[in-house]
């Protein structure tokens, strides 16, 4: 089979079942694993030229790199992708068998698919996929498995990623009936401007033992502000900006003003305002499971030790 994922999230999902192999087209933010280098890019970000120098340009650099002058800006991210654009002949000459997207975002989608296929001579499958859910994200790799036969590795996969968040909840409910009750947190997915997690962040949060005081379950991300923030005046407070990297994140932190009463707040003067990778909480894929084990360290390093992914979070230094 010739598969052509447009989804980072997606990607991540056909490597983990092991059909690197199989895949033949990604998009110009596909950026993990590292075995997925040299497979042929079929969207850019709109507006940029179909030029050799923009295609490579595209597949060396980070997801959610900024722009090299000044700050990086925080925007959402909720595709992916960002707005993007399908490179029609790269798209055609891979002669795809599935083709996988999301629907209702700002890149390319089914429809915008199907019309790029118009007079051609191959008819591949078209997903969309769209989890709002840590169950949302499962199903989207039961639905990978089930279309490229790999059912079996799906199940495998999904049978492990439910094994650790299981034994992160039992090892938190554990310490829970010992009397440490859950943290009081906010996790930003946006900083400029600011934005309250949302779609299965908050869940991850729950999952680890802490409890979100902004965020809603399987609803979008929305817009809040440091008012707002005050007046629940988390005791753990984590930067996680949606399309940024880590450093990205501290880089444009430093570039903001601060609200007037900064120092006021519990998790500053706690010392408990963190930076994490956001891969593991905007990118619907496995390793969002790695973004629980995360979050479970920082709330109780006793209990949970080296469960964090190397290099994923750090803490704010005034």
């Amino acid at each position: 089979m010739r598969i052509v994922s447009l989804l980072p999230s997606a990607t991540e999902i056909i490597c983990a079942l092991g059909l690197r192999d199989q895949l033949v087209g990604i998009s110009h933010r596909c950026d993990y694993p590292s075995e997925i280098e040299g497979i042929a890019i079929v969207t850019r970000p709109k507006g940029t030229s179909p030029t050799p120098e923009t295609d490579q340009g595209a597949a060396d650099s980070p997801a959610g790199s900024a722009p090299a002058a000044g700050a990086p800006k925080s925007t959402p991210m909720d595709d992916e992708l960002g707005p993007s654009e399908l490179d029609r002949m790269a798209l055609l000459a891979l002669a795809a068998d599935l083709i996988i997207v999301r629907e209702g975002g700002s890149g390319p989608g089914a429809r915008e698919i199907e019309a790029a296929l118009v007079g051609a001579e191959v008819s591949p499958d078209v997903i969309a996929l769209d989890p709002i859910t840590l169950e949302g994200i499962f199903h989207s790799i039961t639905t990978i498995g089930a279309m490229t036969e790999s059912e079996d590795d799906a199940i495998e996969l999904l049978e492990a990623l439910r094994e650790d968040i299981g034994e992160i909840e039992q090892t938190m409910v554990a310490r829970h009936d010992g009397g440490l009750r859950p943290k009081r947190v906010v996790v930003l997915e946006g900083l400029s401007p600011l934005l309250a997690s949302g779609r299965w962040v908050p869940e991850q949060v729950r999952r680890a033992g802490g409890w979100e005081l902004l965020g809603r379950e399987g609803e979008p991300a929305s817009p809040t502000t440091w008012e707002e923030i005050r007046d629940v005046d988390p005791e753990m407070l984590f930067f996680a900006p949606a399309g940024l990297t880590l450093l990205e994140s501290q880089r444009l932190w430093h570039s903001l003003e601060r609200p007037a009463f900064w120092a006021d707040l519990e998790a500053v003067r706690r010392g408990q305002v963190f930076f994490v990778e956001p891969v593991y909480f905007c990118r619907p894929g496995p390793r969002v499971v790695d973004g629980v084990a995360m979050l479970a360290e920082i709330f109780d390093p006793e209990a949970f030790v080296d469960t964090s992914p190397d290099n994923s979070w750090t803490l704010l230094v005034e």
